[in-house]
């Protein structure tokens, strides 16, 4: 007699399933997605997505898990020559608050319960902020800082700010006005 295998199967409609919870949650917030709602969506039978995924919220987590690459996408950009420093800065800052912004407003039960708080997250975020850091000081852009000291300071301000407007749910314009501000300030005082 065979043993039924309990592996669920990773297939093309994995990838179907993962984009129509994305389009449904991008439409209207992660927490209306259920699986009734993928199901009408892709015209499948409960097998079909039970033979793929346990429930729901491990559906929601590869999104958030997408949303988590393309932005730091965004922030491991390289630096162009060409064009002023600082500015470039506040562009990728700025470009992965607002993608950041969006995805926690839409995935807010998972963001501090999966990536935003993990040692992986940390270290990444700190490692790409350190390098532009050390960028900058071999360029002379900048004062010489400890540069681990700095990028932690830095991944604090911009953790602490999204997680901040995020919670007081505040009018995205609004928060990246106020973020392009203050972040300001910061790059000024680092300037040479």
């Amino acid at each position: 007699m065979q043993e039924k295998s309990n592996e669920l199967i990773r297939d093309e409609m994995c990838e179907k399933i993962i984009d129509t919870a994305e389009k449904l949650a991008t439409s209207n917030g992660a927490h209306t997605v259920t699986v009734r709602k993928i199901l009408e969506s892709l015209e499948i039978t409960n097998r079909v997505f039970y033979n793929r995924f346990k429930n729901v919220d491990e559906v929601l987590e590869e999104v958030y898990k997408r949303t988590v690459i393309k932005i730091r996408e965004i922030l491991a950009r390289d630096i162009d020559e060409n064009r002023d420093f600082f500015e470039q800065v506040m562009d990728l800052v700025v470009s992965s608050l607002v993608t950041s912004y969006d995805a926690k407003m839409q995935f807010n039960q998972y963001v501090f319960q999966n990536d935003s708080l993990s040692k992986g997250n940390y270290e990444w975020w700190t490692a790409e902020i350190k390098k532009l850091i050390v960028y900058a000081m071999n360029k002379g852009l900048i004062k010489e800082v400890d540069p681990d000291v700095m990028s932690y300071s830095i991944w604090c301000f911009c953790r602490g700010y999204n997680a901040d407007a995020v919670q007081r749910q505040l009018d995205r314009n609004i928060a990246v006005k106020n973020f392009r501000y203050s972040f300001g300030f910061l790059l000024d005082g680092l300037k040479a």
